[in-house]
């Protein structure tokens, strides 16, 4: 077929609808592509339970071998499953998923050796120029006279027992866990991680089926946790988790079967990381988590860096800096001890053993991390984005007690209170996040901006 990139190719993966934006023929043209950006003589293909993830992952295998290269095929696994297969065997990946998207769609996500990201300024673009012109039958390069093997390899029960390594769960309490897979990766995974943990176990929708026909596996949405939240109550569970399509993002309900906020999260693994490493290191966080995030760090001896949204920026900045740990809003976990990849099953392995070294119940053990009151991610239809940030830029301006910054979008920060409002890169949308130190002051600003943005 002749491609129509543009929709296809994202800024950190490919994504989209199969047949009808892309199939096996352009995924065996994506396999030669990646094999020559990233100059690979062996490489590590991983997929997920997505009804077209084998065959696309398949012709990804060939299109690499007839470039020359050997193909480690892993099979079944979760997206942090094959950074780990990219880390240990020290090989480029590919990582067959869509993530949370719906059963029609499929993607891929590279890296580079070591799980380092592979996005638009990283590859994706050449990638994407070299698939573009072979669709449009540009010749390609001359296929090796001796052509890669491809062979299988188990990777899950070593990626378990490394997650396992740096994670100390051996004195923890019995605790009963539910963990809602939604029918994704997580019900390949959990188990065999879980395995031999003082842990009583409730699965839900561990089912491998990528048509989702209980909920969407996308955990960030509140109305795909319902479920787990009612089971957490009904089995009266000290937690709840829930996992994303690929297994690589991680939420956490408490024993009251509420939402722990990511933020929360971030902080408290922050504080476990730097305990591990001696009481200092450097602590990544997007600019719209919590304010409660850099104050845990410096409480907890750290250095807290501030980082535009996106998980490139995040893996840059975790190798620029040495950084021990990052963490988003989106509940995407990145670990050094991880080659700076984010795992949503590592930071759910310190959930159970902060929980689990202590006698309190989940609600009372983050409250000392979540601090503050935010308004979640709220999204307004603008005909200007930029006139519209301007005049909100404008009506916070006169105020002596307030201070902007635009690393990403416009941040106004006050004693009590901040708010970020950015721009979508893909819609006519402005993304609003308030937060302040109590609901009414928070209530007050959100509307005060919304009004400027909405008219």
């Amino acid at each position: 077929m002749v491609a129509d990139l543009s929709q296809l190719v994202k800024a950190y993966d490919v994504r989209g609808v199969v047949p009808d934006q892309w199939d096996e023929s352009l995924a065996e043209l994506f396999g030669s592509a990646f094999v020559q950006v990233t100059t690979a003589d062996a490489i590590v293909i991983g997929h997920d339970m997505r009804p077209t993830s084998p065959a696309l992952s398949a012709a990804f295998a060939r299109g690499a071998a007839a470039r020359g290269a050997d193909v480690t095929l892993i099979g079944l696994c979760s997206t942090d499953q094959l950074y780990y297969a990219s880390g240990a065997l020290d090989l480029p990946g590919a990582m067959f998923t869509a993530s949370h998207n719906p059963a029609q769609y499929n993607g891929i996500k590279m890296c580079r050796a070591g799980a380092a990201p592979v996005g638009q300024d990283t590859g994706l673009a050449e990638i994407r120029t070299l698939v573009e012109q072979w669709s449009e039958g540009s010749p390609r390069p001359a296929a090796t006279t001796t052509p890669g093997t491809i062979k299988e390899r188990d990777t899950l029960t070593d990626y378990a027992s490394h997650l396992r390594g740096l994670v100390d769960l051996t004195a923890i309490r019995p605790l009963k866990v539910v963990v809602d897979a939604g029918n994704g990766m997580g019900g390949h995974t959990v188990p065999t991680v879980f395995e031999g943990l003082p842990l009583d176990l409730v699965p839900m929708y561990f089912e491998l089926d990528g048509t989702f026909p209980n909920h969407e596996a996308n955990p960030l949405d509140p109305k795909n946790i319902v479920d787990l939240q009612a089971r957490v109550l009904a089995e009266g569970a000290d937690l709840g988790l829930a996992f994303d399509g690929d297994a690589d993002r991680c939420f956490v309900v408490d024993e009251r079967g509420t939402g722990v906020s990511p933020s929360a999260i971030t902080a408290l693994v922050a504080a476990r990381e730097l305990a591990r490493n001696g009481g200092e290191g450097i602590v990544i966080h997007n600019l719209i988590t919590s304010s409660s995030v850099p104050e845990v760090v410096r409480e907890n001896g750290g250095t807290p860096v501030r980082t535009r949204v996106g998980h490139s920026f995040i893996k840059a900045e975790m190798a620029e800096h040495g950084a021990i740990f990052g963490g988003e809003h989106s509940a995407h976990y990145y670990f050094r001890d991880f080659w700076n990849a984010d795992t949503g099953m590592l930071a759910a392995l310190h959930v159970l053993a902060a929980l689990g070294g202590q006698q309190k119940p989940l609600s009372e053990l983050v409250a000392e991390y979540d601090r503050y009151t935010g308004s979640g991610e709220i999204n307004s239809t603008v005909a200007d984005q930029s006139a519209s940030l301007t005049k909100v830029k404008k009506a916070y301006g006169t105020r002596e007690d307030i201070t902007f910054d635009d690393l990403d979008g416009l941040t106004v920060t006050a004693p009590d209170w901040w708010f970020n409002l950015r721009a979508s890169n893909t819609e006519p949308l402005l993304r609003l996040n308030v937060e302040a130190r109590d609901e009414k002051t928070m209530t007050a600003v959100r509307d005060e901006v919304l009004g400027l943005i909405r008219g």
